[in-house]
C-alpha cells in the first residue's frame, strides 16, 4: 500500500498522473490530509467517490503512532512516537515537544531514531542511532500534535483556521541534514499553501554543520538555519561536536555566509550549550565573537540540561550574563533559552526516546567505563 502521507504536492500529483488521474487532485487530497487533518476518505467529498474508491483499495493514511503524552507544569507538552514494529515485538520511538508561549507555538519535531553524530553532551547522541524516519514519520509528529492539541483543554475552542502551532524546529532527535530528502520533502508541506501554510522563517532547521548538505538546503528549501555550534576553537569543538573534524569552524561559517546569499535580510543563529568550566569563560567568548564577525547571526545561549552519566554540569548563572554580556557589548543579538519542560526531560538535550542502537554504542560505553 502507498502510505499518501509521504509525497509533498508535487509528488502527489506526479502520483495522481500515474493513476490516469487530473493533477489538481493532489491540491484537494493535500487540504484534506493536512490543512483540515482528515484522514476517512469518506469525508472528501470534493473528490469523486470513484477516485476514493482506486484510492481505498491502492493507498493508505499511515501515521506513527502515539505511546505516551506527557504535560509539564509550565505546559509544555511531550509525545513518545512510535515509529515501528519489529518481529520480536521491539519497536522505536522518538520523541516531539511543543512549548506553548504568549506569542506563539513552537513544535519541536525529530528527524531520525537516535543520532549518529556523537555529540557528548546530548542524551539522544548516547542513545546511538537506529534509523532515518520517513517523511509521514516526520509531518506525521506535526499532524499528532495539531490533533491532540485542538482537543485538549485550552485549545479546543479555538477558530479552525488559527494556529496553535505557529512554529515548527527541526531540533529534535537526530541530525535532520543527515536525513536530507526526508526532511526537505517533509519541510516543503510545512511550507506548502494547502497544507500547513507556514512561513519559511518559521521553520528553522538546526544542524551541527554538515556543510555540503547546507549548501543544498539553501537551493532547495531554504528555512531558517540554526546551526549548533557549542565550542569557538576547532579543538575544543572537535572534542564535544565530533563533525568538526570533518567540517572545520573555517568551512563552517563559510557555509553559513553562502546560505544568507540569496536572503540577506536573514540571519544565522548560532545556539551555544553552556557546559560548566568546558565552553563557559570569558576567553571562550572573545574567541566566539572573532570567529562568527563576517556571519549575519544572532545568538541563542543553552543552559546545559543534566541527563544520567552526561560527565557535564551547568554553568552558573553569574557565568551565562558575563557570557551573554559580553557579547552583546559587541553588538550580537543574544537570547538566553528559557529552561522548559524539564520536568518530563523535555528540555534542550535531554530527549531520548527508545533506540535500537545499530551502532552498538551504548555497549561500548558500558565496556569502557564499567558499573562499579
Amino acid at each position: 500500500m502507498v502510505n499518501l502521507l509521504n509525497f509533498n504536492q508535487p509528488q502527489l500529483a506526479e502520483y495522481f498522473e500515474s493513476l490516469g488521474e487530473k493533477p489538481f487532485r493532489a491540491k484537494q487530497l493535500m487540504r484534506w490530509m493536512h490543512h483540515f487533518g482528515m484522514l476517512d476518505l469518506d469525508q472528501m467529498t470534493d473528490i469523486a467517490k470513484t477516485l476514493r474508491e482506486k484510492l481505498r483499495q491502492e493507498t493508505e493514511f499511515k501515521l506513527p503512532d502515539v505511546q505516551l503524552e506527557q504535560v509539564s507544569d509550565d505546559g509544555t507538552r511531550k509525545w513518545l512516537i512510535g515509529t515501528n514494529n519489529l518481529k520480536d515485538g521491539t519497536s522505536n520511538s522518538v520523541e516531539t515537544v511543543f512549548i506553548p508561549e504568549d506569542d506563539r507555538g513552537t513544535l519541536c519535531i525529530s528527524s531520525q531514531v537516535g543520532c549518529a553524530l556523537e555529540c557528548t553532551f546530548c542524551s539522544t547522541g548516547r542513545q546511538g542511532f537506529n534509523r532515518n524516519l520517513s517523511v509521514s514519520e516526520i509531518i506525521g509528529q506535526l499532524w499528532i500534535a495539531n490533533h491532540a492539541l485542538r482537543q485538549a483543554p485550552g485549545y479546543d475552542l479555538l477558530p479552525p483556521g488559527e494556529r496553535i502551532i505557529s512554529n515548527v524546529v527541526m531540533m529534535g532527535m537526530g541530525e535532520p541534514l543527515a536525513n536530507y530528502d526526508n526532511v526537505v520533502t517533509a519541510m516543503q508541506i510545512m511550507l506548502d499553501d494547502s497544507a500547513y501554510g507556514l512561513s519559511r522563517r518559521r521553520v528553522t532547521l538546526s544542524t551541527s554543520g554538515m556543510v555540503p548538505a547546507m549548501d543544498r538546503l539553501k537551493e532547495d528549501c531554504p528555512v531558517a538555519l540554526a546551526v549548533s555550534l557549542h565550542a569557538p576553537n576547532d579543538a575544543l569543538r572537535d572534542e564535544i561536536v565530533p563533525i568538526n573534524k570533518k567540517y572545520p569552524i573555517k568551512d563552517l561559517m563559510a557555509a553559513c555566509e553562502r546560505y544568507l546569499v540569496k536572503a540577506p535580510r536573514d540571519f544565522v543563529t548560532f545556539e551555544y550549550v553552556m557546559l560548566d568550566g568546558i565552553n563557559d569563560t570569558l576567553e571562550h567568548a572573545k574567541q566566539l565573537i572573532n570567529i562568527v564577525r563576517d556571519v549575519p547571526c544572532k545568538f541563542n545561549l543553552i543552559p546545559f540540561n543534566p541527563f544520567p552519566n552526561s560527565g557535564y554540569g551547568t554553568s552558573k548563572p553569574m557565568q551565562v550574563r558575563a557570557f551573554r554580556d559580553m557579547l552583546m557589548q559587541a553588538g550580537f543579538v543574544v537570547t538566553v533559552r528559557k529552561t522548559r519542560g524539564d520536568d518530563i526531560d523535555a528540555a534542550c538535550g535531554q530527549l531520548a526516546g527508545k533506540v535500537l542502537d545499530k551502532t552498538r554504542r551504548t555497549e561500548k560505553t558500558i565496556q569502557i567505563h564499567p558499573e562499579p
